[in-house]
């Protein structure tokens, strides 16, 4: 798929020699730049769900708790 996309002049110098600053091509700053962005967007939804779940029942449990709970310490 081509994207096309409409920069300042300035813009697009500072884009290229920041790509290659870095050893990339524009197609892959921008490519990471927009999944970067996307997966932030996906972790504070996950952190915001998991906020809200814990607001909810706000029970915890210690890592000795959790790992006898699941057999991996006998509880000595």
């Amino acid at each position: 798929m081509t994207i096309s996309l409409r920069l300042a002049d300035k813009d697009t110098q500072l884009i290229k020699a920041y790509a290659a600053l870095h050893g990339m091509t524009v197609s892959e700053l921008v490519r990471d730049a927009v999944m970067e962005r996307i997966e932030d967007e996906y972790d504070l939804k996950a952190y915001d769900e998991a906020m809200a779940a814990y607001k909810n029942d706000s029970v915890t449990y210690s890592l000795d708790e959790v790992e006898r709970e699941l057999g991996f310490k006998d509880g000595i």
